[in-house]
């Protein structure tokens, strides 16, 4: 099938993938009544004077906002608002689909930080959540942190959910190589928004009780110019920080150096950037997530070559796909449910855990669940509602 050309033809014809579609019918003079004039003034006039109560009377407890400007788009770069609106509509169908979370699709037309959260917290009252899809690093860091404090919870999935899934199936092939995560030597190959995460996350900076939290011993970054050390000048604010918990040796040279003696290879890069004499450097039963789309950092098969023991890549037509759709669903289920004021560390990590812990026999071609496996979201949706109430 030409998965493009089929896309385009069912757009066409559905003129869009989602549509509001009202709880009860108005039928009569009494339904009006209640919708709306006079009776609707009673719930207003409850959520005036107690504001929690928007969560009962209004449909803020399961909505959550897609937000996107459109600067970083899937693998299609600055589209802008209006080429973004088909990516949002199709993550506002998947959180109802495994989740039976209502979000919808906000498409800015700004790339302006401050305009962007400003706007956010504008319209933020009427949501339970806010997902931030698909803005460029390292503006998506700044605009995430600020919003932090509005109330609800502001999640930036392609940073998080990317590194959440990430750490899921490091959990467990870490398990089947018989290696411990906290011995691990992973090397990240690049640099944005979810590389960035994904090192904070296995490295548990930001969190509360390191001793909740199982940090990899050693995790070194690399951009398209080689392995981030403290004798660059080129680095950014967020290169910076990452400096201040990564490559702790001030290592050089390029992500090929980097790999020499590695445990583990995660790609969210470009396509066809390692060759199997590349993973053969690597340390014994290598850990391989290629997770350029479409094209992996390398092909399963010639990393197999090479001595890795388990691959994973962003690809739904290979084994052991990474996809975020693993994760958000059922974190935003969760932090809806707990009434949660924002996706904290320990949320994270519980979401990883409870997406491991689906596959308790991993095997080299099932160490995380099934993209399209509903009742993951479900499993999230408990141990992240448990680690906000907590």
């Amino acid at each position: 099938m030409d998965y493009f050309k089929e896309s385009l033809y069912l757009h066409q014809y559905l003129k869009g993938k989602i549509r509001m579609t009202p709880k009860m019918d108005v039928r009569s003079k009494e339904d009006l009544s209640l919708v709306y004039s006079p009776g609707v003034a009673e719930p207003c006039r409850a959520i005036a004077a107690d504001p929690e109560k928007v969560y009962d009377y209004t449909i803020k407890s399961n909505t959550v906002a897609i937000v996107s400007d459109g600067s970083a788009v899937l693998g299609l770069g600055n589209i802008g608002p209006h080429a973004a609106i088909p990516v949002m509509e199709g993550k506002a169908m998947l959180f109802k689909r495994f989740a039976n979370i209502d979000a919808f699709p906000i498409c800015l037309d700004t790339q302006d930080t401050e305009k962007i959260i400003e706007t956010v917290k504008l319209i933020a009252p009427v949501f339970g959540g806010i997902n931030l899809e698909d803005i460029s690093a390292p503006r998506s860091f700044e605009i995430e942190q600020r919003l932090q404090d509005i109330g609800i919870p502001v999640f930036h999935d392609d940073q998080h959910g990317t590194a959440i899934v990430v750490l899921a199936g490091l959990i467990n092939a870490a398990k089947l190589v018989g290696k411990s995560l906290f011995d691990l030597k992973v090397v990240i190959n690049g640099a944005g928004a979810a590389g960035v995460a994904i090192a904070k996350l296995l490295k548990c900076v930001d969190h509360q009780n390191s001793s909740e939290c199982i940090a990899v011993r050693e995790v070194i970054m690399c951009d398209s110019k080689g392995i981030l050390h403290s004798g660059r000048d080129n680095l950014n604010s967020s290169k910076q920080e990452v400096l201040t918990f990564t490559n702790p040796n001030n290592r050089t040279g390029s992500v090929k150096d980097a790999i020499v003696d590695a445990d583990v290879f995660i790609g969210v890069s470009v396509g066809n950037l390692l060759t199997t004499a590349d993973i053969k450097t690597m340390a014994k039963d290598s850990i391989i997530f290629a997770l350029a789309n479409p094209d992996p950092e390398i092909m399963p098969e010639d990393a197999y070559k090479g001595g890795a023991a388990i691959v994973g890549t962003g690809r739904s037509d290979l084994p052991n796909q990474v996809n975020n759709v693993l994760g958000f669903p059922g974190i935003f289920r969760g932090a809806l449910d707990a009434r949660a004021k924002r996706i904290t560390p320990a949320m994270k990590l519980a979401a990883a855990y409870a997406i491991a812990d689906f596959i308790p026999n991993p095997t080299r071609e099932s160490i995380i669940p099934a993209s399209l496996q509903e009742q993951v979201a479900w499993k999230v949706a408990d141990a992240v509602k448990e680690a906000a109430l907590k």
